[in-house]
């Protein structure tokens, strides 16, 4: 295998899903190691970065979107949209990087299917984005999440600047490995066992944003972050392909 995570397109096959990402968003928020350790299983740890003021952190976060033609390779004429925001960690597992999956909301009666069938910690949600782009450009964008879990509020607004080095990163390479692009995943099943599964995207040409709100009820009930709390950083893409390669499988 590669030691770099920017692959080539793969083939997928009958089972997976490929979608295209819309008003594609990343929130990270710089949390104690510490207070993220106390939610990990064993194997598994927060993988830390010194910011400039000397801090020893660790990284989550929110990622929202809209899918758009949604669709398994069996049937690829079957294609749905929806509203989706995922919520991770980066962590180490034996050594390697990976993230763990906190849970993720989704906006579509579809939810119940992962939630079912392959015991994924997704849950249903009311999701409302508004985005609005001029190119590449972000001009606004607002989301408002409702539901027993997930809720959210993000206002932002976009940049021309490229993501480039974020504080606590070595150089831009590590910010994109890190933050941008881990493709494998682990979460706790619905059944408490350990889960893993897949993706692959082309490297995100993302760019920053300025953040006027964000609060996401899943951090806060974590203890991982408060209604004061503001992000580290906010990155934002109009779109991008992404493979999510299934089932996902016991760990």
């Amino acid at each position: 295998m590669s030691t770099s995570p920017f692959l080539p397109r793969p083939r997928s096959g009958p089972l997976d899903v490929t979608t295209d990402l819309l008003d594609f968003a990343i929130v990270t928020y710089a949390v104690e190691p510490e207070a993220l350790a106390r939610h990990l299983p064993p194997d598994f740890e927060p993988e830390t970065f010194t910011l400039a003021d000397g801090r020893r952190v660790a990284f989550v976060s929110a990622v929202p979107f809209r899918d758009k033609n949604f669709r398994f390779g069996w049937a690829p004429f079957f294609r749905f949209d929806m509203g989706q925001t995922n919520y991770r960690a980066y962590v180490r597992h034996r050594g390697e990087r990976a993230v763990w999956f906190f849970g993720t909301s989704l906006d579509s009666p579809w939810v119940w299917i992962p939630r079912f069938v392959w015991k994924l910690p997704w849950h249903p949600a009311r999701m409302r984005f508004e985005a609005a782009w001029t190119g590449e450009r972000c001009e606004q964008y607002r989301l408002a999440t409702e539901g027993e879990w997930g809720g959210a509020e993000l206002e932002l607004s976009g940049t021309e600047t490229p993501m480039g080095c974020l504080d606590g990163f070595r150089d831009e390479e590590e910010c994109a490995v890190v933050l941008t692009h881990p493709l494998q995943g682990f979460y706790f099943r619905r059944d408490g066992r350990l889960g893993t599964y897949s993706i692959w995207h082309a490297r995100l040409q993302l760019q920053r944003a300025n953040v006027r709100k964000a609060r996401f009820q899943v951090f806060e009930s974590l203890g991982l972050t408060t209604s004061e709390s503001v992000p580290h950083s906010v990155l934002v893409q109009r779109s991008t392909e992404f493979i999510i390669f299934l089932p996902p499988r016991p760990l």
